[in-house]
């Protein structure tokens, strides 16, 4: 099993570099991070610092704490954004670094209701709905309240 509480150390990782990206929240074992994409707003990233590639990687108590992230990203998307639906996705087959995208869903975006990486329906407009900083907001108090419970 991974020591996953090592600091990330693939150069080669686009998450490890952690280059680019907007930054929402930041604690000792994980990441949120915002994709900015017009179709798709709210849609975040919950990264686990450490390079490791799966889920059974984790112990069961950091297994609890990422998923309790997610859910945590999950509701606080779910507040600031109001999508007709979340999709939750882990895949990781181009980039084996293990994180979680938090995918709000609306019936106007483009693929819906297709996968976000599926063939689209209707052409591609950008979707205005709720704001970034309501978001980032709303995901530090649902993420203080998880660790004042954990």
């Amino acid at each position: 099993m991974a020591a996953s509480n090592a600091s990330c150390c693939e150069p080669a990782c686009p998450l490890c570099a952690a280059a680019g990206e907007t930054l929402l929240w930041s604690g000792r074992h994980a990441r949120v991070v915002w994709v900015d994409d017009a179709a798709h707003p709210g849609y975040c990233r919950v990264i686990w610092a450490a390079h490791v590639k799966e889920m059974t990687d984790l112990s069961a108590t950091e297994r609890t704490h990422l998923m309790g992230l997610v859910f945590a990203v999950e509701s606080a998307v779910r507040t600031a954004f109001q999508p007709d639906k979340i999709n939750l996705a882990s895949l990781g087959n181009l980039v084996p670094h293990l994180h979680w995208h938090v995918i709000p869903r609306y019936a106007e975006d483009p693929e819906f209701p297709n996968a976000i990486w599926g063939p689209q329906e209707r052409p591609a407009r950008p979707i205005a709905r709720g704001s970034r900083e309501v978001l980032a907001t709303g995901l530090v108090q649902a993420l203080a309240e998880l660790s004042a419970e954990v």
